[in-house]
């Protein structure tokens, strides 16, 4: 027979119950994930970021919570999306772009900043260095802009005969595709190519930069990392299809997929590095502690089904140097 003093006790530890289970989940941490993809990150680059989240011992749902917010490739919306993470007060902001770390910067100078971009950090004043960045955001650098150069050098070995080369970049007033078509005309002229830049972010103004750079004789395309141009890869290599035109890409699925060829950071390794990141921030360590970090790990990769569709001998040398050849 239960006594009353017992019972009474009991529901007082019953009626405490929900009440801390609540003041738990108000302190579970909340991340802010802000990104600028048109249909949002692909999921091996959420799985590795949740990978580099759980090597520091965080585990989505069960210790941490994250809030996503995507513009669906309208740029414009970037600002407002920052200051509505910066009204949720986020433990840390996790951006995925160029742009957006930007507009995370311009939000906010006290919350924690993880980026994940393409552009130098420093040149863009997202941070006084590289070892010490000095403020509230670090992160993961891949340096897109630079290595396009590298990306335009190849595609030049690849189809020796190249005297001129269409780029298609993303919006003039993006950040990250004006420094990237910068450096890719810096390197077409010291290698003596004629290099014609379009700036595209729609599927009719693809088709359209197409119509022109078939009229203007163009050998080959070379494709910038922007954020637009990463969800049209199909349509891009269709267009290219009919016109037998040789394609770089940056990234490797987009060579598996058609594609002449690609070659860029492996982005997921770069992601996993931002997580780690995340969660050690979470931990108590503060961004201005934490090197920006490059990325480390490249791929080149050929596809020799699409350079015989082509008609195309892709030079022994040049072979040798991918890291991945599909057959």
């Amino acid at each position: 027979m239960i006594r009353r003093r017992e019972f009474i006790a009991g529901l007082g530890s019953a009626a405490a119950w929900p009440l801390a289970v609540r003041a738990q989940q108000q302190t579970k941490p909340t991340i802010g994930w802000l990104d600028d993809q048109p249909e949002g990150r692909p999921r091996d680059f959420m799985e590795a970021f949740r990978r580099g989240l759980a090597e520091i011992g965080f585990l989505e749902g069960r210790d941490v919570t994250v809030e996503y917010h995507t513009t669906d490739g309208h740029s414009e919306r970037l600002s407002a999306l920052a200051g509505d993470l910066v009204l949720q007060r986020v433990a840390v902001i996790l951006t995925g772009t160029t742009d957006s770390a930007l507009a995370a910067k311009a939000a906010t100078g006290s919350i924690p900043v993880v980026f994940f971009m393409g552009a130098d950090p420093v040149d863009l004043g997202l941070v006084a260095s590289l070892n010490r960045p000095d403020g509230n955001l670090t992160g993961v650098a891949v340096l897109g802009t630079e290595i396009a150069a590298k990306r335009l050098e190849l595609l030049h070995k690849l189809v020796a005969a190249t005297k001129s080369i269409a780029l298609l970049a993303g919006p003039a007033d993006s950040a990250y595709d004006r420094a990237e078509a910068r450096n890719v005309q810096t390197a077409a002229l010291a290698l003596g190519l004629r290099l014609l830049l379009f700036n595209v972010t729609t599927d009719s103004e693809i088709a359209a930069a197409f119509a022109t750079l078939i009229e203007q004789q163009a050998d080959a395309v070379l494709l910038s990392g922007s954020v637009p141009l990463g969800s049209r890869t199909d349509r891009i290599i269709s267009l290219a299809a009919p016109y037998t035109l040789p394609t770089m890409f940056v990234v490797g699925r987009a060579a598996r997929a058609g594609g002449l060829s690609s070659y860029g950071p492996v982005l997921s390794e770069s992601i996993r590095q931002a997580g780690v990141y995340t969660g050690r921030i979470l931990k108590g360590e503060k961004p201005a502690d934490l090197p920006v970090q490059l990325a480390t790990r490249f791929e080149f990769v050929i596809n020799l089904k699409t350079a015989r569709e082509l008609k195309l001998e892709i030079p022994p040398l040049v072979r040798a140097l991918a890291d991945e050849v599909i057959e």
